[in-house]
């Protein structure tokens, strides 16, 4: 702009000059007094909307999407279709993912050979053990080794019970006292390990970002009403994205127009960025609508007259952005990674979910139904609150 100066206005879109004005619109005008005739309606049916989409989320299983779901004719699922024939040139699903069992010794008091007896009967005797290597001792004898390959795949839900299985009960049942350890490694046990550490973590990060965002609204709006409210609008996108993914995903309702021919699990990290971007986008169009119903607010003190106002002010603006997010985020389901379609179609749910259920329904309506209690807080953490505005 500083380059082109003046230049800019040689080619006119419009005849005539737009005039000025609050920025409300007629149209948006006519929409709020909708809402505000009938709050309970609009939030209700919005709820209605938020829980139908977030109801699958219930049944999210975290975990890795192998090769079994790429592209078919692509040289990493046939490499991945011939191993898994178990019936024809192959080995088994499991043969994709095999897992490594360590047995350290340094801290036993049974011979060797005993424990690779017992280690090797165990292995045996559990359920969704395809096969297994015979036991080896290192060279210096300190460690003892074994391969085995699951029964099902490394995306299958039946081999992190085995996992599970396998550390929890199997092994130590076998070593139990002898004084020996057991540890699982490998591609699949190394994936198990970073999808219970996201699980354990994502409510912690989720919880540090709600906390912090709810300091900040607090601030800046300067209402214990405002914040709570957007924390727990935000929550609800999140999980209304998090159902359509789990229902299209890992249900495999349309995943066919994705591109993908059977279920998957949702891959662990995604959720976690998932929620990163929805939850800044989402501030974002918080921010910018409340910005403008808190204008209202200061300047009439009238509240129903505020949020009628923001709403008409902000409703185009707010549509078209999510618009171009939308198109954005939907261009990439095109791409053959499985990954990049589900972060994909999770961020552009977000955004449509957020812009529209969201900010022109729930927002409006429940801040028509609280009133003047949308602005209230405390005189004295007033006192102390720094002096902010959007």
């Amino acid at each position: 702009l500083g380059l082109i100066g003046t230049r800019i206005d040689r080619v006119r879109l419009r005849r005539r000059p737009v005039a000025e004005g609050t920025g409300a619109r007629p149209g948006g005008n006519r929409y709020a007094a909708l809402v505000a005739r009938r709050p309970w309606l609009f939030l209700v049916a919005g709820t209605a909307v938020l829980a139908v989409c977030a109801a699958p989320a219930l049944s999210l299983r975290l975990g890795h999407v192998d090769a079994g779901a790429d592209r078919p004719g692509s040289s990493t699922r046939t490499a991945y279709d011939w191993i898994a024939a178990a019936d024809g040139p192959g080995f088994g699903k499991g043969a994709n993912g095999p897992v490594v069992t360590v047995i350290d010794l340094s801290r036993a008091h049974t011979p060797a050979d005993r424990i690779t007896t017992e280690v090797t009967d165990a292995l045996r005797a559990t359920h969704g053990v395809a096969a297994f290597t015979p036991v080896r001792a290192s060279p210096d004898g300190s460690i003892l080794v074994t391969t085995l390959t699951p029964a099902t795949g490394p995306q299958d839900a039946a081999t992190g019970t085995l996992l599970d299985t396998l550390s929890d009960r199997t092994l130590p049942g076998a070593l139990h006292g002898t004084g020996a350890r057991a540890y699982l490694t490998g591609t699949v046990a190394g994936q198990a390990d970073f999808r219970a550490t996201i699980g354990e973590r994502l409510p912690l990060v989720i919880g540090i970002v709600l906390v912090l965002a709810f300091l900040l609204l607090l601030v800046v709006f300067r209402s214990l009403v405002i914040p709570l409210k957007a924390v727990v609008l935000n929550l609800l996108t999140t999980a209304a994205s998090y159902g359509v993914l789990v229902a299209v995903f890992q249900w495999g309702w349309g995943d066919a127009m994705l591109g993908l021919s059977e279920p998957v699990p949702i891959e662990s990290y995604v959720p976690m960025m998932m929620f990163a971007i929805v939850f800044g986008l989402s501030m974002d169009y918080e921010i910018f609508l409340l910005s403008r119903i808190a204008e209202a607010w200061h300047r009439t003190g009238d509240n129903r007259l505020a949020v009628g106002e923001g709403l008409s002010a902000t409703a185009r603006v707010i549509s078209a952005a999510a618009l171009i997010m939308t198109a954005v985020f939907l261009s990439f389901t095109a791409s053959p990674t499985v990954v990049v379609k589900m972060l994909a179609l999770g961020l552009a749910i977000s955004v449509i979910v957020d812009a529209t259920v969201v900010r022109l329904v729930l927002v409006p309506s429940a801040m028509f139904l609280m009133g003047r209690a949308n602005w209230w807080i405390p005189r004295r953490l007033d006192g102390l609150l720094p002096r902010v505005r959007a």
